[in-house]
């Protein structure tokens, strides 16, 4: 059986130029023979319980609905709400178009508005975490910290659709719109977008001499794709022919992303050894992942905050576990478990949490994220502000982070 190895998603990311959430998965077409699980009694009870009810239910409502039914809508509405109802946060049904769309996510293949986002399950709406300088929703106005509260001209809702299903409304092909509605600000003011969809050159690292101190470099890592690995080395060398001899890696609002994308980073930067430890349910060991001895040696700081999540979160416990990096910042996220996606046979898939990952040495973070080693807030006056637009001398974090350096 083929299988490929991977991190998203709840979103995320790389800057996409759709959505993202956050995930570390394992993709594999038929399911994994050594984790699947004989069906047992109280299973077939299910199905059957299940069955019955929705034959009953289903030849009621036919009776009685006045309008039309679409059997394909329903039968992926049945699947997302089985998914809804086992309370994995971070389950998902894909409808066949869904999953084309999540693959083209991690293969840096997207099109859409041009945004990251997280789910607010406070609010029960999208917040968007990140907007991609020059996309769709840049220019349209889109700003970070919006909270996608409806989608279409209907305004359905992110509330009743669910997170899932309002991400699959938001995505869509280039030359396409998609209209949805934000919540911004104190005030809670409604602003309504009709942003024409783009194909998105997905760039996941930025970088640029840090304006206060030209001896350091900014490498600003958006998310893990299968790109980043090979933008990240270019970044950092070319950086280097600039004069930089020390390095900050911004993590804040990187959502995560591909496994073997944020090995392959740290391999460059780390020893030999460990890069992640993966267990089971009942906490075995089950893999591992490893750099080789070959790396770059330069004094690094990495700075993070509350939506550095995942994947980002594994490079930064990995970073600290081998004592090449100080974080600042605040603590992260908090997302220490790995999903499965199972291509179904019509080509709509399944993605369920069934493994732990924990950083090398350390003991894991689920839950409580990474406490930085340096903790420091965002000035007041920036919160709210895309990360864009902060420059160098505004910012604090960034500051603090060279400080360190320096």
């Amino acid at each position: 059986m083929k299988k490929n190895v991977s991190l998203p998603t709840a979103a995320t990311a790389a800057v996409l130029a759709s959505v993202l959430t956050f995930q570390i998965t394992y993709v594999t077409l038929k399911g994994n023979e050594q984790d699947e699980k004989s069906s047992d009694v109280s299973q077939n009870s299910f199905i059957e319980r299940a069955t019955e009810k929705l034959t009953e239910l289903d030849e009621r409502f036919r009776k009685l609905y006045i309008g039309d039914l679409d059997d394909d809508t329903l039968v992926d509405y049945v699947m997302k709400g089985y998914m809804a109802g086992t309370g994995d946060a971070y389950g998902a049904y894909y409808t066949a178009d869904e999953y084309e769309q999540q693959m083209k996510d991690l293969n840096a293949d997207s099109e859409g508005i041009g945004v990251s986002v997280i789910f607010n399950s406070e609010l029960r709406c999208i917040e968007i975490i990140d907007v991609l300088p020059s996309s769709p929703a840049f220019e349209a106005g889109v700003e970070v910290g919006d909270l996608v509260a409806y989608i279409g001209e209907e305004k359905e809702s992110v509330s009743s659709l669910g997170y899932e299903a309002a991400l699959s409304k938001l995505r869509g092909e280039a030359g396409t719109d998609a209209v949805f509605s934000v919540i911004r600000g104190e005030n809670a003011e409604l602003i309504e977008f009709s942003v024409t969809r783009e194909h998105v050159e997905s760039i996941s690292v930025m970088s640029h001499v840090y304006s206060p101190d030209n001896s350091i470099g900014v490498i600003k890592i958006t998310g893990f794709d299968k790109k980043t690995p090979e933008q990240f080395k270019s970044a950092l060398e070319g950086l280097a022919e600039e004069g930089c001899d020390k390095f900050i890696f911004d993590l804040r609002y990187n959502p995560g992303g591909e496994l073997t994308s944020v090995v392959s980073t740290l391999d460059y930067l780390l020893p030999e050894g460990p890069v992640i430890r993966i267990f089971d349910a009942q906490d075995n060991l089950v893999g591992q992942e490893s750099s080789d001895e070959e790396c770059v040696d330069y004094p690094f700081a990495i700075v993070v905050n509350g939506s550095t999540a995942s994947a980002a979160e594994l490079f930064t416990s990995a970073m600290m576990d081998y004592d090449r990096a100080t974080v600042v910042g605040t603590t992260t996220y908090g997302k220490g478990c790995m999903q499965t996606h199972q291509l179904l046979s019509d080509g709509s898939a399944l993605s369920v949490t069934y493994r732990m990952y924990k950083p090398p040495f350390s003991e894991g973070y689920h839950g409580v994220g990474i406490k930085p080693d340096i903790e420091v807030e965002l000035d007041e006056s920036l919160k709210g502000i895309s990360i864009y637009k902060i420059t160098d001398e505004m910012d604090n974090q960034l500051a603090e982070a060279a400080n360190v350096l320096s």
